[in-house]
């Protein structure tokens, strides 16, 4: 016999909101998936955050006039934070630095430094020729004749050689050089080496970088002591002035590194005759700062030479690489000083930065009259001179070490980042209470609120019409009654193809109510 199976189905009429966490049964009736996490809210937020202040004006609670004052409190603290930033960050970036000065341990030897000397006058006047004069008028001054009186336009010259001329007609350090020691031991002009300077023909004793001559003690008689004839008889009558005219007499010194060129018409100090000049020394090493706190030029890794024509960088060395520049670009030659290296003139300013690294020594000049009677009527007889003459031309340079002892000089970084970032932590933590951690709370709950919007703003939920969970269908009233081939309540039973039987009417219950029972 056939067997009917009824089952009873709700369907409301109107879409109903699903009601928050029920039963699990209840929820799979009626198709509730469960989304995902809802994402913490603001006083959440606060009231578990390590921000001191935060619980108590945005956490959970009613508000009023305590909440209040703690938002005012907190805004506050927060503000004075921020101000304090700013000012600190300020002085990190005017990149502060000090200098600190540390002498350092005497040292059994010390490498003298390179000792370069120039007589003032550059040619002597009885070794130029008539050709010399003719090339060198406009250094000299003196008029383009030669010595019978014949006019210069008359006259046919072969071109210069400058460095011919400066050999030939500059002071012979032979000449010049009555006596030498140093530390006790005799030297000669052997000792020096010829060096080509705006002053022309000059020397430098102890020029050797590779095997600098050792001082082993400090103070007078353990340096340089040598005694010079500038041979004023030998110095240029003045005819007219011009740019290279001098009025002195005496020679130009300068004291420096075996691996700086000597740059003496600036750096170079005077030495007069009838004098004895006293030069004490002291070594100083320098230590600049680079970029950012400085502009000081590094060394190179490769330990390559940074300028052609010179061994190492120096500021002497780029100021005279810049000098042949400006005259090569502009007459297309060099003088003779200038580094003989290949390349055109460089446009615009030529900047010579300090390197990072420097020696220079730091000198204290004193100096007494020479000679007195009884030694100037003795030099006079040994050098076959009169007193005039050697009070005259005579001079003595002595140059020495004070003490076998090294300054350093060192720039340091005042305020590094480690500093500021010490100073910001104290101030947060003085203000806000807060820490590292405590700014790493807050941008993890702003991506995930932020993260949270965009997937609501991606994703647009549509209602479905049919759901199944677990196997079992729902349906709605309205498409239920659309796919019944029964319009109404008067279908025969069992008549037509339908797939529901005919409605089984309750008596008592409600005609037209919310819920109707079908049969299956």
């Amino acid at each position: 016999m056939p067997i009917e199976i009824v089952c009873k189905i709700k369907f409301a009429e109107e879409d109903a909101k699903p009601k928050e966490k029920e039963a699990g049964d209840e929820q799979s009736l009626l198709g509730a998936a469960r989304g995902a996490a809802a994402p913490r809210d603001l006083a959440t937020f606060a009231s578990t955050s390590t921000l001191h202040g935060l619980g108590r004006a945005c956490g959970p609670g009613p508000h009023g006039l305590r909440r209040t004052l703690w938002a005012l409190a907190l805004l506050t603290s927060l503000a004075a934070f921020l101000y304090q930033a700013a000012g600190l960050a300020r002085g990190y970036l005017t990149r502060p630095h000090l200098v600190a000065m540390d002498p350092a341990a005497p040292a059994p030897v010390a490498g003298f430094p390179a000792v370069t000397l120039c007589n003032i006058n550059r040619f002597r006047h009885s070794a130029l020729s008539d050709a010399d004069i003719f090339h060198l008028a406009n250094l000299t001054g003196l008029p383009p004749k030669d010595r019978d009186g014949h006019r210069a336009a008359g006259l046919r010259y072969p071109e210069p050689d400058m460095v011919d001329i400066l050999n030939r007609t500059g002071h012979q350090l032979a000449d010049m050089l009555k006596s030498c020691n140093f530390s006790g031991h005799h030297c000669s002009a052997s000792n020096f080496s010829v060096v080509y300077t705006r002053y022309g023909k000059c020397y430098t004793f102890n020029a050797d970088p590779q095997s600098p001559l050792p001082s082993r003690a400090g103070g007078m008689g353990s340096g340089l002591e040598i005694m010079l004839d500038i041979q004023q008889e030998e110095y240029l009558p003045i005819w007219r002035e011009t740019n290279e005219t001098s009025f002195e007499a005496g020679i130009r010194v300068q004291i420096h590194s075996q691996e700086e060129p000597p740059y003496i018409h600036q750096l170079g100090f005077g030495v007069s005759p009838g004098f004895q000049t006293f030069v004490s020394c002291q070594e100083q090493r320098l230590t600049y700062l680079p970029q950012p706190w400085g502009n000081c030029r590094a060394e190179s890794e490769l330990r390559e030479p940074e300028l052609q024509g010179y061994s190492a960088y120096s500021v002497s060395a780029c100021r005279l690489r810049c000098e042949k520049e400006a005259v090569l670009q502009r007459c297309h030659c060099r003088m003779v000083h200038m580094p003989d290296s290949l390349g055109g003139g460089s446009e615009g300013p030529c900047f010579c930065p300090t390197p990072c690294n420097l020696t220079r020594y730091g000198k204290e000049i004193s100096m007494v009259k020479i000679p007195n009677r009884g030694s100037a009527r003795y030099l006079a007889r040994k050098y076959n001179r009169n007193e005039t003459y050697i009070r005259e031309n005579f001079l003595v340079l002595d140059v020495f070490f004070e003490a076998l002892t090294s300054e350093a000089v060192e720039q340091r970084a005042a305020y590094g980042l480690s500093a500021l970032l010490g100073d910001l932590g104290g101030q947060m933590g003085l203000f806000i209470g807060a820490s590292v951690l405590t700014l790493l709370e807050i941008l993890d709950y702003i991506y995930e609120v932020s993260w949270d919007r965009l997937k609501r703003a991606w994703r647009r939920p549509k209602t479905p019409l049919r759901t199944s969970a677990g196997g079992i269908s729902t349906l709605g009233l309205q498409e239920l009654k659309e796919q019944s081939p029964c319009p109404g309540r008067g279908c025969a039973e069992g008549g037509g193809a339908s797939s529901l039987l005919p409605n089984h009417h309750h008596p008592h219950g409600p005609p037209g109510g919310l819920f109707e029972d079908f049969a299956c």
